[in-house]
């Protein structure tokens, strides 16, 4: 795996997460914290990220809301519900609509967070490795049908 760190968004409406993600995370990642759904828009605007961890309930929008919301604009990053809540609902919902990779528990194991987002960011690597490369491949395919039909045709 790359050597960068990996850009990893928190959304969470509750100022103590942030600040204790940041604090457990800030060597091992380059955090990005918003404190609603929008702010969390705002930097997946603005920002590359990797991996996206977000808070279950919310006022206005819930976690799985706001990942379904940002599917269409951003499907490459790893999706990581957090909840304090035993909801099974929010549960099939997230990996049916917002497309989760894992869901945890409130509160998290720092050790086991960090663990699932370096496992989540290195399918978002090899995932972004085997488009490159399919890519490179179909490119490298149409100059060899190029010249095979110049070779024909001569």
């Amino acid at each position: 795996m790359s050597e960068e760190k990996i850009a990893v968004l928190y959304v969470d409406d509750e100022e103590n997460n942030l600040n204790s993600f940041r604090a457990a995370y800030r060597r091992d990642w380059n955090v990005y914290l918003a404190n609603s759904p929008d702010q969390g828009r705002k930097i997946l605007d603005e920002v590359k990220i990797e991996v996206i961890i977000t808070d279950q309930r919310m006022p206005g929008e819930t976690g799985v809301q706001f990942l379904e919301s940002v599917l269409p604009l951003y499907p490459d990053p790893i999706r990581i519900l957090l909840t304090g809540y035993a909801d099974i609902q929010a549960v099939i919902d997230a990996v049916n609509k917002g497309q989760i990779y894992h869901y945890v528990s409130k509160p998290w194991n720092e050790n086991q967070l960090r663990s699932l987002v370096f496992n989540a960011a290195e399918i978002y690597r090899l995932r972004e490795q085997n488009r490159n490369l399919t890519r490179d491949l179909i490119r490298v395919n149409e100059q060899l049908e190029f010249l095979l039909r110049q070779k024909l045709l001569s």
